[in-house]
């Protein structure tokens, strides 16, 4: 199975929580704490790695806010989701 990550700029994130709706493995949640808009935005929860790369988070995100990182076999380093997909 593919492996990803992904990295939210928290500060641009509104809590929209549309990303956690589309996240297959659910491993999107609300952070406990405020950004410096007042908003709660979402953060990376996955202590078992179960992000798989898809990138459906960041392609629902109205903010931009997501960038999708994804392990490619036969490459030493993840690269970002456009990268990959080229």
């Amino acid at each position: 199975m593919a492996r990803g990550r992904i990295v939210i700029d928290t500060e641009r994130c509104k809590g929209c929580e549309l990303c956690r709706d589309a996240c297959p493995p659910d491993v999107i949640a609300l952070a406990e704490e405020l950004n410096g808009k007042g908003y709660r935005p979402v953060i990376l929860l996955d202590p078992e790695h179960n992000c798989t790369g898809c990138a459906l988070c960041s392609t629902v995100c109205p903010e931009g806010c997501i960038t999708v990182y994804r392990e490619i076999p036969g490459r030493t380093q993840e690269v970002p989701y456009a990268a990959a997909t080229a």
